[in-house]
């Protein structure tokens, strides 16, 4: 299961319709495995493309800081799919760096965009619910951080 406040749910969404024609991506944090999303950090797509994504390596640097200072952790990586399912592609699936992530996608092939998550583990992609919670934020915590650098969101899949 993937916990998401109604705000970094919002904010993951906007992220990804922003990122448009290319793919959208970004960090999520939280404490090391865990299932509730504590901060939401759009990150620029490196790979500048509708097919791809990177996270730009600066951005994920920076994220990564930031969620550590607040005594998080990265457990997960959102992008968009602009014309197809939310479902990993081959791609997606061979360049899972880590077990432990929840790896979400935002598909954007209709109006509506459709958010899910999955865990990928040795090319295994097994679908987690996700559940929107209320916004209640600790304190202390990033509910949900701008974008690394201060940069705004929009380059990306």
């Amino acid at each position: 299961m993937l916990e998401l406040s109604a705000t970094i749910h919002a904010q993951i969404v906007a992220h990804c319709l922003g990122g448009l024609p290319e793919e959208a991506c970004g960090l999520l944090s939280g404490q090391l495995g865990g299932e509730t999303v504590e901060g939401c950090y759009p990150a620029r797509n490196a790979a500048a493309s509708a097919k791809l994504y990177t996270v730009d390596p600066t951005d994920f640097v920076r994220a990564d800081r930031h969620a550590q200072s607040h005594g998080l952790e990265i457990i997960g990586v959102f992008h968009s799919h602009t014309h197809t399912d939310a479902y990993p592609s081959p791609t997606d699936i061979a360049q899972a760096p880590d077990p432990a992530w929840h790896y979400v996608i935002v598909s954007l092939r209709q109006a509506e965009p459709s958010v899910r998550s999955y865990r990928i583990v040795e090319g295994t992609v097994t679908e987690e619910p996700v559940v929107q919670a209320a916004d209640t934020g600790a304190e202390g915590r990033p509910q949900a951080a701008g974008p690394p650098g201060g940069r705004s969101g929009g380059a990306g899949r």
